[in-house]
């Protein structure tokens, strides 16, 4: 059974504020150059989807020009695979642990589809106009993470369909369920965080010494 990594890596990093997001160091290696150590040892081929004119390292796996959204990007790295299976991973979480990964791996030939996730642990509210508004029911609800795993076809299919719609999710999992797939939820690990501020950034140097030493 043939295995992809799609890594969505065209965004523009406006909030963390250092241009390219792919690009930014941690560590002294590049989110997507981490992102694609990470998964190269678990599939036969990575492709890596990016800005249109930026010259980045990608060793170890092929480029594609990226669209102007996430899922845009996604569908064209799809579209790009002949793969069976794929897993769908962002660059901005740098450190995924092999564990995560094949548990992934596993719950997509298993079920077909299945995301990384964590249990919410902190207390959730709704704002109000700046305010501590309606509590939401922690029990239940997951933090999404990536990977995400899933059939390619069947994921290629949901795009497609969105795309007809104009429906936009904010992962392609959201995009599965819509057609009425099933995605199965594996445990996740905290250390596979989305580097999205300054702060995160900040956590992300602290941690990548001890991953390295790992």
């Amino acid at each position: 059974m043939s295995w992809a990594a799609l890594i969505p890596a065209a965004g523009s990093g406006e909030r963390l504020g250092r241009g390219p997001k792919a690009a930014v160091a941690v560590g002294g290696l590049s989110l997507l150059q981490r992102a694609i150590k990470t998964l190269a040892p678990f599939v036969d081929e990575v492709i890596v989807a990016l800005p249109a004119g930026l010259e980045l390292d990608a060793e170890g796996a092929r480029r594609i020009g990226g669209g102007a959204t996430r899922q845009q990007s996604v569908l064209r790295l799809l579209e790009a695979s002949t793969a069976e299976h794929v897993l769908i991973h962002d660059a901005a979480r740098p450190f995924v642990p092999a564990e995560v990964i094949v548990r992934v791996k596993a719950a997509v030939l298993e079920t077909g589809a299945a995301s990384a996730a964590l249990p919410c642990a902190d207390t959730l509210v709704r704002e109000d106009a700046g305010t501590y508004g309606e509590t939401v029911e922690r029990a239940g609800t997951w933090a999404v993470q990536t990977p995400q795993g899933f059939r390619r076809s069947d994921l290629l299919a949901a795009h497609h369909a969105a795309l007809a719609a104009g429906y936009q999710a904010t992962d392609d999992a959201g995009l599965l369920r819509r057609c009425g797939g099933q995605v199965a939820l594996v445990m996740g690990d905290p250390r596979t965080f989305k580097v999205t501020t300054p702060g995160d950034l900040a956590l992300a140097e602290a941690l990548a010494a001890r991953w390295e030493a790992r």
